[in-house]
Protein backbone atom coordinates (compact mmCIF):
# COMPACT_ATOMS: atom_id res chain seq x y z
CA UNK A 1 0.00 0.00 0.00
CA UNK A 2 2.99 2.54 0.06
CA UNK A 3 3.11 2.42 -3.60
CA UNK A 4 -0.20 3.86 -3.46
CA UNK A 5 0.72 7.32 -1.77
CA UNK A 6 4.09 7.71 -3.68
CA UNK A 7 3.97 10.38 -6.53
CA UNK A 8 4.24 9.55 -10.11
CA UNK A 9 7.66 11.41 -10.32
CA UNK A 10 8.87 9.33 -7.53
CA UNK A 11 7.37 6.14 -8.76
CA UNK A 12 9.97 6.78 -11.79
CA UNK A 13 12.91 5.85 -10.41
CA UNK A 14 11.67 2.59 -8.37
CA UNK A 15 12.11 0.92 -11.75
CA UNK A 16 14.54 -1.64 -12.64
CA UNK A 17 15.34 -1.37 -16.47
CA UNK A 18 14.93 -4.62 -18.81
CA UNK A 19 17.59 -7.12 -18.03
CA UNK A 20 20.19 -7.38 -20.55
CA UNK A 21 19.83 -10.85 -21.49
CA UNK A 22 19.39 -12.99 -24.48
CA UNK A 23 15.66 -14.02 -24.08
CA UNK A 24 13.17 -12.48 -26.53
CA UNK A 25 10.74 -9.87 -24.38
CA UNK A 26 7.23 -10.99 -25.77
CA UNK A 27 4.50 -8.07 -25.27
CA UNK A 28 1.31 -8.82 -26.08
CA UNK A 29 2.51 -11.25 -29.64
CA UNK A 30 5.45 -9.10 -30.12
CA UNK A 31 8.86 -10.27 -29.94
CA UNK A 32 11.52 -8.41 -29.12
CA UNK A 33 15.47 -8.22 -29.05
CA UNK A 34 16.67 -6.03 -25.41
CA UNK A 35 19.62 -5.23 -27.29
CA UNK A 36 18.43 -3.82 -30.39
CA UNK A 37 15.56 -2.75 -29.73
CA UNK A 38 14.90 -1.27 -25.98
CA UNK A 39 13.16 1.50 -27.40
CA UNK A 40 11.11 -0.28 -29.49
CA UNK A 41 9.63 -2.41 -26.35
CA UNK A 42 9.19 0.86 -23.80
CA UNK A 43 7.23 2.61 -26.65
CA UNK A 44 4.93 -0.42 -26.63
CA UNK A 45 4.70 -0.87 -23.02
CA UNK A 46 4.07 3.53 -23.20
CA UNK A 47 1.59 2.95 -25.53
CA UNK A 48 -1.13 0.72 -23.71
CA UNK A 49 -3.39 2.80 -21.69
CA UNK A 50 -2.70 2.48 -17.98
CA UNK A 51 -5.25 3.06 -15.35
CA UNK A 52 -4.59 3.70 -12.17
CA UNK A 53 -6.26 4.34 -8.75
CA UNK A 54 -8.02 7.71 -8.80
CA UNK A 55 -9.25 10.41 -6.30
CA UNK A 56 -11.48 13.42 -6.69
CA UNK A 57 -13.80 11.45 -9.02
CA UNK A 58 -17.63 12.83 -8.66
CA UNK A 59 -18.96 10.18 -6.30
CA UNK A 60 -19.80 6.79 -7.41
CA UNK A 61 -24.02 6.66 -7.63
CA UNK A 62 -23.89 9.91 -6.32
CA UNK A 63 -22.82 9.20 -2.49
CA UNK A 64 -20.48 6.90 -2.77
CA UNK A 65 -16.61 6.57 -2.87
CA UNK A 66 -15.07 9.53 -4.73
CA UNK A 67 -11.61 7.19 -4.84
CA UNK A 68 -10.90 4.02 -5.85
CA UNK A 69 -7.31 3.43 -3.81
CA UNK A 70 -7.10 0.21 -1.55
CA UNK A 71 -10.01 -1.51 -3.27
CA UNK A 72 -9.96 -1.00 -7.12
CA UNK A 73 -7.11 -2.55 -8.03
CA UNK A 74 -8.84 -5.59 -10.15
CA UNK A 75 -11.39 -3.13 -11.46
CA UNK A 76 -8.45 -0.80 -13.37
CA UNK A 77 -6.81 -3.81 -14.47
CA UNK A 78 -10.23 -5.24 -16.44
CA UNK A 79 -10.33 -1.32 -17.55
CA UNK A 80 -6.88 -2.20 -18.80
CA UNK A 81 -7.59 -5.67 -21.11
CA UNK A 82 -10.78 -4.52 -22.43
CA UNK A 83 -8.75 -0.82 -23.15
CA UNK A 84 -6.32 -3.20 -25.29
CA UNK A 85 -9.23 -5.18 -27.00
CA UNK A 86 -10.49 -1.69 -27.91
CA UNK A 87 -7.13 -0.09 -29.23
CA UNK A 88 -7.26 -3.04 -31.38
CA UNK A 89 -10.85 -2.80 -32.56
CA UNK A 90 -9.94 0.99 -33.44
CA UNK A 91 -6.65 1.62 -33.75
CA UNK A 92 -4.67 -1.75 -34.55
CA UNK A 93 -2.04 -3.31 -32.63
CA UNK A 94 0.63 -1.19 -34.14
CA UNK A 95 -0.20 2.04 -32.95
CA UNK A 96 1.27 4.01 -30.67
CA UNK A 97 1.08 6.69 -28.54
CA UNK A 98 3.84 9.33 -28.23
CA UNK A 99 3.93 12.31 -25.62
CA UNK A 100 3.13 15.48 -26.90
CA UNK A 101 1.77 14.38 -30.22
CA UNK A 102 -1.98 15.00 -31.78
CA UNK A 103 -3.57 11.81 -31.50
CA UNK A 104 -6.57 10.84 -34.00
CA UNK A 105 -10.15 11.30 -32.90
CA UNK A 106 -10.58 7.81 -32.27
CA UNK A 107 -7.66 7.65 -29.66
CA UNK A 108 -10.10 9.68 -27.47
CA UNK A 109 -13.24 8.16 -28.25
CA UNK A 110 -11.35 4.99 -26.55
CA UNK A 111 -9.82 6.65 -23.95
CA UNK A 112 -13.18 8.64 -22.86
CA UNK A 113 -15.10 5.37 -22.41
CA UNK A 114 -13.11 4.85 -19.56
CA UNK A 115 -12.86 8.41 -17.89
CA UNK A 116 -14.28 8.32 -14.34
CA UNK A 117 -17.71 9.55 -14.67
CA UNK A 118 -20.66 8.31 -14.56
CA UNK A 119 -21.72 7.99 -18.28
CA UNK A 120 -18.43 6.49 -19.88
CA UNK A 121 -19.15 3.04 -21.20
CA UNK A 122 -16.31 1.53 -18.47
CA UNK A 123 -15.79 3.92 -15.96
CA UNK A 124 -15.00 2.75 -12.39
CA UNK A 125 -18.68 4.03 -11.36
CA UNK A 126 -20.20 1.56 -14.19
CA UNK A 127 -18.11 -1.04 -13.02
CA UNK A 128 -18.72 -0.65 -9.01
CA UNK A 129 -22.14 -0.28 -10.07
CA UNK A 130 -22.58 -3.11 -12.09
CA UNK A 131 -20.98 -5.46 -10.20
CA UNK A 132 -24.10 -4.55 -7.22
CA UNK A 133 -26.27 -7.05 -9.48
CA UNK A 134 -23.60 -9.20 -8.84
CA UNK A 135 -23.66 -9.40 -4.87
CA UNK A 136 -20.50 -7.06 -4.71
CA UNK A 137 -20.94 -4.07 -2.73
CA UNK A 138 -19.33 -0.84 -4.03
CA UNK A 139 -15.67 -0.75 -2.59
CA UNK A 140 -15.80 -4.33 -2.95
CA UNK A 141 -12.96 -6.22 -4.03
CA UNK A 142 -13.79 -8.36 -7.37
CA UNK A 143 -11.47 -11.59 -8.25
CA UNK A 144 -10.67 -11.62 -12.24
CA UNK A 145 -13.56 -13.86 -13.09
CA UNK A 146 -16.21 -11.18 -11.81
CA UNK A 147 -14.99 -8.45 -13.21
CA UNK A 148 -15.10 -9.93 -16.88
CA UNK A 149 -18.88 -10.78 -16.26
CA UNK A 150 -19.30 -7.39 -15.50
CA UNK A 151 -17.32 -5.94 -18.50
CA UNK A 152 -19.05 -8.24 -20.76
CA UNK A 153 -22.57 -6.67 -19.51
CA UNK A 154 -21.53 -3.27 -19.90
CA UNK A 155 -20.17 -3.84 -23.56
CA UNK A 156 -23.37 -4.33 -24.79
CA UNK A 157 -24.33 -0.62 -24.35
CA UNK A 158 -20.68 -0.10 -26.40
CA UNK A 159 -22.65 0.24 -29.83
CA UNK A 160 -19.24 2.34 -31.19
CA UNK A 161 -17.05 -0.82 -30.70
CA UNK A 162 -19.83 -3.00 -31.63
CA UNK A 163 -18.13 -5.82 -29.38
CA UNK A 164 -18.79 -10.00 -29.07
CA UNK A 165 -17.70 -10.81 -25.67
CA UNK A 166 -17.24 -14.34 -24.34
CA UNK A 167 -16.13 -15.54 -21.06
CA UNK A 168 -15.11 -19.20 -21.42
CA UNK A 169 -16.38 -20.99 -18.60
CA UNK A 170 -15.03 -24.69 -16.85
CA UNK A 171 -11.54 -24.08 -18.38
CA UNK A 172 -13.87 -24.43 -21.91
CA UNK A 173 -13.80 -23.01 -24.78
CA UNK A 174 -16.37 -24.39 -26.93
CA UNK A 175 -16.09 -22.83 -30.97
CA UNK A 176 -19.20 -23.30 -32.03
CA UNK A 177 -21.04 -20.85 -29.40
CA UNK A 178 -18.14 -17.94 -30.40
CA UNK A 179 -19.10 -18.74 -34.14
CA UNK A 180 -22.93 -18.26 -33.09
CA UNK A 181 -22.42 -15.44 -31.03
CA UNK A 182 -19.43 -13.42 -33.33
CA UNK A 183 -21.77 -14.43 -36.72
CA UNK A 184 -25.16 -13.10 -35.18
CA UNK A 185 -26.88 -10.34 -37.67
CA UNK A 186 -26.20 -7.13 -36.51
CA UNK A 187 -26.58 -3.60 -38.17
CA UNK A 188 -22.36 -2.71 -38.76
CA UNK A 189 -20.99 -0.63 -36.58
CA UNK A 190 -17.37 0.73 -36.08
CA UNK A 191 -15.03 2.44 -38.14
CA UNK A 192 -13.32 -0.99 -39.60
CA UNK A 193 -16.43 -2.52 -40.68
CA UNK A 194 -17.59 0.48 -42.87
CA UNK A 195 -14.65 2.60 -43.72
CA UNK A 196 -17.06 4.94 -46.18
CA UNK A 197 -18.46 6.69 -42.76
CA UNK A 198 -17.15 9.22 -41.17
CA UNK A 199 -14.90 7.94 -38.02
CA UNK A 200 -16.49 11.35 -36.15
CA UNK A 201 -19.29 10.12 -36.70
CA UNK A 202 -19.74 6.75 -35.06
CA UNK A 203 -19.27 7.96 -31.36
CA UNK A 204 -22.53 6.88 -30.31
CA UNK A 205 -23.12 4.32 -32.94
CA UNK A 206 -24.03 5.22 -36.36
CA UNK A 207 -26.52 8.41 -37.20
CA UNK A 208 -29.52 7.36 -38.76
CA UNK A 209 -29.01 9.38 -41.96
CA UNK A 210 -25.44 7.58 -42.52
CA UNK A 211 -27.71 5.00 -44.51
CA UNK A 212 -25.46 2.19 -43.12
CA UNK A 213 -28.49 0.70 -40.81
CA UNK A 214 -29.43 -2.47 -43.07
CA UNK A 215 -25.68 -3.43 -43.78
CA UNK A 216 -25.04 -6.50 -42.08
CA UNK A 217 -21.21 -7.51 -41.13
CA UNK A 218 -20.68 -11.13 -41.37
CA UNK A 219 -18.26 -11.01 -38.33
CA UNK A 220 -18.37 -9.28 -34.56
CA UNK A 221 -15.08 -8.64 -33.25
CA UNK A 222 -14.18 -11.19 -30.93
CA UNK A 223 -13.07 -10.51 -27.17
CA UNK A 224 -12.46 -14.11 -25.71
CA UNK A 225 -11.76 -13.90 -21.76
CA UNK A 226 -11.53 -17.17 -19.64
CA UNK A 227 -10.87 -17.11 -16.36
CA UNK A 228 -8.96 -20.14 -14.72
CA UNK A 229 -7.77 -21.20 -11.61
CA UNK A 230 -4.06 -22.91 -12.08
CA UNK A 231 -3.65 -24.59 -8.81
CA UNK A 232 -4.65 -24.30 -5.42
CA UNK A 233 -2.64 -21.52 -3.44
CA UNK A 234 0.08 -21.35 -5.55
CA UNK A 235 0.31 -21.64 -9.76
CA UNK A 236 1.23 -25.35 -10.95
CA UNK A 237 4.45 -24.83 -12.70
CA UNK A 238 3.39 -27.21 -15.21
CA UNK A 239 0.83 -24.68 -16.65
CA UNK A 240 4.08 -21.87 -16.84
CA UNK A 241 4.81 -22.68 -20.71
CA UNK A 242 1.55 -22.86 -21.62
CA UNK A 243 1.06 -19.36 -19.79
CA UNK A 244 3.85 -17.65 -21.60
CA UNK A 245 2.49 -18.86 -25.02
CA UNK A 246 -0.57 -17.18 -24.46
CA UNK A 247 1.49 -13.77 -24.10
CA UNK A 248 3.36 -14.95 -27.97
CA UNK A 249 0.06 -14.93 -29.99
CA UNK A 250 -1.10 -12.24 -32.19
CA UNK A 251 -4.25 -12.25 -30.64
CA UNK A 252 -2.80 -11.72 -27.24
CA UNK A 253 -4.74 -9.06 -24.63
CA UNK A 254 -2.90 -9.98 -21.76
CA UNK A 255 -4.08 -11.25 -18.26
CA UNK A 256 -5.36 -10.01 -15.69
CA UNK A 257 -4.55 -11.37 -11.80
CA UNK A 258 -1.55 -10.58 -9.96
CA UNK A 259 -1.30 -11.31 -5.79
CA UNK A 260 -4.41 -12.18 -2.79
CA UNK A 261 -6.18 -8.80 -3.26
CA UNK A 262 -3.48 -6.68 -5.21
CA UNK A 263 -3.83 -6.99 -9.08
CA UNK A 264 -1.67 -6.58 -11.70
CA UNK A 265 -2.09 -6.57 -15.50
CA UNK A 266 0.46 -8.66 -17.06
CA UNK A 267 0.75 -8.11 -20.85
CA UNK A 268 4.02 -10.11 -21.59
CA UNK A 269 7.32 -11.99 -20.32
CA UNK A 270 11.06 -11.93 -20.17
CA UNK A 271 12.73 -15.58 -19.58
CA UNK A 272 11.15 -16.24 -16.09
CA UNK A 273 9.51 -13.24 -15.51
CA UNK A 274 5.92 -11.38 -16.33
CA UNK A 275 5.99 -8.11 -17.70
CA UNK A 276 2.84 -6.13 -16.05
CA UNK A 277 1.73 -2.66 -15.51
CA UNK A 278 0.77 -2.01 -12.05
CA UNK A 279 -2.52 0.19 -10.56
CA UNK A 280 -1.73 1.05 -7.14
CA UNK A 281 -0.25 4.53 -7.75
CA UNK A 282 -2.96 7.03 -6.73
CA UNK A 283 -3.34 9.38 -9.34
CA UNK A 284 -5.86 13.09 -9.48
CA UNK A 285 -9.05 12.02 -11.53
CA UNK A 286 -8.20 14.06 -15.11
CA UNK A 287 -10.89 16.47 -16.40
CA UNK A 288 -11.21 17.69 -20.09
CA UNK A 289 -9.56 21.48 -20.18
CA UNK A 290 -11.13 24.36 -21.54
CA UNK A 291 -10.81 23.48 -25.21
CA UNK A 292 -12.78 20.36 -24.12
CA UNK A 293 -9.09 18.10 -25.04
CA UNK A 294 -8.29 15.87 -22.34
CA UNK A 295 -4.96 15.11 -20.82
CA UNK A 296 -3.63 12.04 -21.36
CA UNK A 297 -0.18 11.86 -20.09
CA UNK A 298 -1.10 9.99 -16.90
CA UNK A 299 -2.72 7.33 -18.75
CA UNK A 300 0.49 6.59 -20.46
CA UNK A 301 3.03 4.39 -17.98
CA UNK A 302 6.42 6.19 -19.04
CA UNK A 303 8.76 4.50 -16.88
CA UNK A 304 10.06 0.51 -17.65
CA UNK A 305 7.48 -1.65 -16.70
CA UNK A 306 7.39 -3.97 -13.13
CA UNK A 307 8.57 -7.64 -13.26
CA UNK A 308 7.92 -10.53 -10.78
CA UNK A 309 8.70 -13.88 -10.77
CA UNK A 310 5.81 -16.22 -12.71
CA UNK A 311 5.86 -19.14 -9.97
CA UNK A 312 4.51 -15.49 -7.90
CA UNK A 313 1.42 -15.11 -9.70
CA UNK A 314 -1.97 -16.08 -8.08
CA UNK A 315 -3.21 -19.00 -9.41
CA UNK A 316 -6.62 -17.43 -10.23
CA UNK A 317 -6.39 -15.51 -12.98
CA UNK A 318 -7.99 -14.33 -16.33
CA UNK A 319 -6.41 -14.80 -19.93
CA UNK A 320 -7.91 -12.47 -22.74
CA UNK A 321 -7.75 -12.72 -26.98
CA UNK A 322 -9.26 -10.11 -29.38
CA UNK A 323 -9.55 -11.87 -32.79
CA UNK A 324 -11.27 -8.70 -35.23
CA UNK A 325 -11.90 -11.08 -38.23
CA UNK A 326 -13.07 -14.59 -38.64
CA UNK A 327 -9.57 -15.66 -39.67
CA UNK A 328 -7.90 -14.30 -36.64
CA UNK A 329 -10.11 -16.65 -34.70
CA UNK A 330 -9.88 -19.52 -36.84
CA UNK A 331 -5.67 -19.02 -36.83
CA UNK A 332 -5.84 -18.78 -32.81
CA UNK A 333 -7.75 -21.94 -32.32
CA UNK A 334 -4.62 -23.40 -34.80
CA UNK A 335 -2.51 -22.24 -32.33
CA UNK A 336 -4.15 -23.85 -29.08
CA UNK A 337 -4.57 -26.85 -31.18
CA UNK A 338 -0.69 -26.99 -31.73
CA UNK A 339 0.23 -26.08 -28.23
CA UNK A 340 -1.65 -28.64 -26.95
CA UNK A 341 1.29 -30.66 -28.49
CA UNK A 342 4.51 -29.08 -26.92
CA UNK A 343 6.23 -30.97 -24.19
CA UNK A 344 6.20 -29.91 -20.79
CA UNK A 345 3.36 -27.93 -21.47
CA UNK A 346 -0.28 -28.55 -19.54
CA UNK A 347 -3.31 -27.12 -21.41
CA UNK A 348 -4.87 -24.44 -19.36
CA UNK A 349 -8.14 -25.05 -21.07
CA UNK A 350 -10.21 -27.46 -23.36
CA UNK A 351 -10.84 -26.04 -27.04
CA UNK A 352 -14.01 -28.48 -28.43
CA UNK A 353 -16.02 -28.02 -30.87
CA UNK A 354 -19.02 -28.02 -29.24
CA UNK A 355 -20.29 -28.01 -25.62
CA UNK A 356 -20.36 -31.41 -23.75
CA UNK A 357 -23.93 -32.60 -22.60
CA UNK A 358 -23.15 -31.88 -18.75
CA UNK A 359 -22.70 -28.15 -19.43
CA UNK A 360 -24.95 -25.88 -18.25
CA UNK A 361 -27.17 -23.94 -20.93
CA UNK A 362 -24.86 -20.97 -22.50
CA UNK A 363 -27.51 -18.78 -22.48
CA UNK A 364 -27.56 -18.47 -18.75
CA UNK A 365 -26.36 -15.22 -18.16
CA UNK A 366 -28.95 -13.65 -19.99
CA UNK A 367 -31.28 -14.70 -17.81
CA UNK A 368 -33.81 -12.03 -15.81
CA UNK A 369 -32.73 -12.06 -12.41
CA UNK A 370 -36.11 -13.52 -11.32
CA UNK A 371 -35.50 -16.78 -13.30
CA UNK A 372 -36.31 -19.78 -11.66
CA UNK A 373 -32.41 -19.99 -13.19
CA UNK A 374 -31.22 -17.36 -10.58
CA UNK A 375 -29.57 -19.25 -8.21
CA UNK A 376 -27.00 -21.57 -11.09
CA UNK A 377 -25.53 -18.30 -11.31
CA UNK A 378 -24.30 -17.69 -8.17
CA UNK A 379 -21.70 -19.73 -9.23
CA UNK A 380 -20.52 -17.48 -12.21
CA UNK A 381 -19.83 -14.40 -9.38
CA UNK A 382 -18.45 -16.02 -5.97
CA UNK A 383 -16.67 -13.06 -4.17
CA UNK A 384 -12.94 -14.66 -4.32
CA UNK A 385 -13.59 -17.04 -7.67
CA UNK A 386 -12.99 -20.06 -5.51
CA UNK A 387 -15.13 -22.11 -7.22
CA UNK A 388 -13.71 -23.14 -10.04
CA UNK A 389 -13.01 -26.61 -11.10
CA UNK A 390 -8.96 -27.01 -10.49
CA UNK A 391 -7.28 -28.80 -13.33
CA UNK A 392 -4.52 -31.27 -12.33
CA UNK A 393 -2.21 -33.42 -13.63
Amino acid sequence: LLLATLTYDTLRFEYEDFPETKEPVWILGRKYSVFTEKEEILLDVTSRLWFTYRKNFPAIGGTGPTSDTGWGCMLRCGQMIFAQALVCRHLGRDWRWTKGKRQMDNYFNVLNAFIDKKDSYYSIHQIAQMGVGEGKSIGQWYGPNTVAQVLKKLATFDTWSSLAVHIAMDNTVVMEEIRRLCQSNFPCAGATACPSVEADLLYNGYPEEAGVRGRLSLWKPLVLLIPLRLGLTEINEAYIETLKHCFMMPQSLGVIGGKPNSAHYFIGYVGEELIYLDPHTTQPAVEPNDSGCLPDESFHCQHPPCRMSIAELDPSIAVGFFCNTEEDFNDWCQQIKKLSLVRGALPMFELVERQPSHFSNPDILNLTPDSSDADRLERFFDSEDEDFEILSL
